[in-house]
């Protein structure tokens, strides 16, 4: 019987071990690195543990540390989470062999599906169709495209798709600098890229007497970067009650192969256009997007990881059908405009609404900041409904009222996607972001509210005055000014009557909600102003985050013509070039890692490295010059 547990990770996935914990009256213990320290899990666990450090190599994936945390607090079992050390035999096995309790499965089970070019092998023996891996040396314009994978791996981390030849090698040498920077492993392989195809997964879970379990399957297929972004059960569209019966078997198969103990997911990709499949790894852990399953089987997953890992034998009937339908999106911290960018700083405002319906997964709060060193995930929000429709109108609603103000989010992103016909209709791929048009700019006057607002704190503020109305003048000669970063200007008058904005009917003013009327429609701003004059403004038609342009800027802030700044905070892992060196436009400068990913900073020009101000291994800010490469005849 556990009694006290320890979770080997951090943030979201924490907490929610933590919850299950709570309600089978089992205590906790957290472990967390230095950037961590303020995160809401590490308040919410009866015990916490620091390990010092920020970087995974230094904290969570050392296991030798989170297992002397345990035995320090007394806990005795330990929860791997997902990612880290939680596919990692060695590290079940090293648990197992202090004595305590591995809420996971097996180690050889582990080691069975821990290599996805192995375990691609002992799922052809048991009948379960594979993808075949070709050989790097003698892939030919005939494979194309191509994708390669870390063999350890998960995630989107050491995955790269390869459309020209050429690029084979270079894409294979940054897949395992990613993969042996996020996993400790270097392996890839590589095989076909199905283009259009669908990320589908089969929850299964078993006992410790053999009984194997299947809980229905998600369809994860909208992803950036090889990473998820929606996931929803059951699978959408034109997914045939016999394909799905024959993804369920196979997941099946590949359970009993290995006597799988605990949660864990088979993941296929399914071709919808030829109605195949091929199983694409099995993930022994539980996975990001377990909610889902949770909502519309009505189940705990983790309780029935603590269950198996105690040696409990199934009770429970699961029902073949799923009970209406659930959608979850990840709430990332990046810039989907400026490619996916990796967004980091302090959360100032962080609340999502949540409901019956509704369920957040969060590892974020206000107040807490967003780091470089990990996940961009924020949080996950998970709607169910009766029916595909009921759960998409829900989430959209939930993400429509939620208020993220600190950094910028995909908030947006997931929004457009949920009203997305082809979304609605269930014609998912992995293919669907990448063909999704540019999202029509929010309706409204968000500038208007933003700098009237600024008016209004303006007028709360004096210590002198106070009766005197805002931009009141003696005679008036030209309007007021506000310039907004973005070339976003506004120009207004004020005085006794009020103010006057061209074009629109200034209802109300406050330095906190602003009311403005346009061709006869009235809609209300709330503004949050925050540091250095920026300024947060949502509405029914969505959210901007505005920064006020100074009347004067310092010469010292100016940067020289063609330099490259770090486009977020991160840590140099190359310089491909040398001072003086000749580069053409496109070419590779530098390569930086933030939050597991490498970024290439490349080259806008053709011309000559004059400067290069880092060196491999240093910690960049964001806007920090990197290098300048001078334009030739520049």
């Amino acid at each position: 019987m556990i009694r006290r547990l320890l979770v080997a990770n951090r943030a979201e996935i924490a907490s929610r071990v933590f919850r299950t914990c709570r309600t089978l009256g089992i205590e906790t213990v957290a472990v967390h690195s230095d950037a961590d320290a303020e995160l809401p899990y590490v308040a919410e666990a009866d015990l916490a543990v620091h390990l010092p450090g920020n970087a995974p190599a230094d904290t969570y994936l050392r296991a030798d540390l989170v297992i002397e945390a345990a035995l320090r607090t007394g806990a005795d079992a330990i929860h791997p989470g997902y990612g880290f050390l939680s596919e990692n035999a060695d590290f079940a096995r090293a648990v197992q062999a202090a004595g305590i309790t591995w809420v996971g499965p097996q180690p050889e089970a582990i080691e069975a599906m821990g290599s996805k070019i192995e375990a691609k092998r002992l799922m052809e023996v048991a009948g379960v169709p594979v993808l075949t891996n070709l050989d790097a040396e003698s892939a030919t314009e005939a494979d194309l495209p191509l994708i390669v994978k870390a063999s350890a791996g998960g995630g989107g981390r050491g995955m790269r798709i390869v459309r020209d030849l050429a690029d084979l090698a270079g894409e294979i040498e940054i897949a395992r600098a990613e993969a042996l920077s996020a996993f400790g492993d270097g392996t890839v392989f590589v095989e076909t890229y199905v283009e259009r195809g669908r990320h589908v997964e089969v929850q299964v879970w078993g006992d410790a007497q053999g009984w194997i379990a299947v809980l229905g399957e998600r369809d994860c297929s909208l992803q950036r970067r090889h990473q998820k972004v929606v996931e929803e059960s059951p699978a959408p569209g034109a997914f045939t009650r016999a394909t799905r019966k024959a993804m369920h078997r196979a997941a099946f198969l590949a359970a009993r192969a290995i006597s799988y103990q605990g949660a864990g997911t088979v993941e296929f990709l399914y071709d919808d256009q030829a109605e195949r499949f091929f199983f694409l790894e099995m993930n022994t852990r539980l996975q990001v997007e377990h909610p889902v399953t949770e909502m519309v089987f009505h189940t705990d997953l983790v309780e029935l990881q603590l269950r198996a890992a105690q040696g409990e034998t199934s009770d429970v009937d699961y029902p073949e059908k799923p009970d209406g339908h659930a959608i979850e999106v990840r709430l990332y911290a990046e810039d989907p405009d400026h490619d996916y960018q990796p967004q980091s700083g302090l959360l100032t405002r962080f609340e999502i609404p949540t409901g019956p319906d509704v369920r957040v997964d969060s590892g974020f709060a206000t107040g807490t900041t967003v780091t470089t060193h990990y996940d961009a995930m924020l949080a996950k929000v998970i709607a169910y409904g009766r029916t595909r429709e009921e759960a998409a109108r829900t989430l959209a609603g939930t993400l429509r009222r939620a208020r993220i103000h600190g950094v910028t989010t995909n908030r947006d992103q997931l929004l457009a996607i949920l009203g997305d016909h082809r979304f609605l209709a269930g014609e998912v791929s992995t293919a669907f972001l990448d063909q999704m048009l540019e999202r029509p700019a929010p309706v409204g006057r968000p500038e208007v509210a933003a700098a009237l607002a600024a008016a209004e704190a303006g007028r709360r503020d004096r210590t002198v005055q106070r009766g005197t109305p805002v931009g009141w003048r003696n005679v008036i000669s030209q309007p007021q000014r506000v310039e907004f970063e973005g070339d976003v200007v506004v120009e207004w008058w004020g005085g006794r009557d009020g103010y006057r904005v061209d074009g629109v009917t200034v209802v109300a003013a406050s330095p906190t909600t602003v009311t403005l009327e346009v061709d006869g429609v009235r809609t209300s701003y709330e503004v949050a102003a925050g540091p250095d004059g920026a300024h947060d403004v949502d509405w029914p038609g969505g959210h901007v985050a505005l920064r006020r342009v100074p009347r004067f800027v310092d010469p010292a802030d100016a940067v020289a013509s063609g330099s490259l700044l770090a486009p977020m905070p991160g840590t140099v892992v190359r310089v491909a070039v040398s001072q003086g060196q000749q580069v053409a436009a496109g070419d590779t400068v530098l390569v930086l890692e933030a939050m597991k990913m490498q970024h290439t900073v490349s080259a806008p020009t053709t011309g000559t490295v004059t400067e290069i101000n880092v060196q491999a291994g240093a910690q960049v800010a964001s806007g920090e010059v990197l290098a300048v490469v001078e334009e030739d005849g520049g």
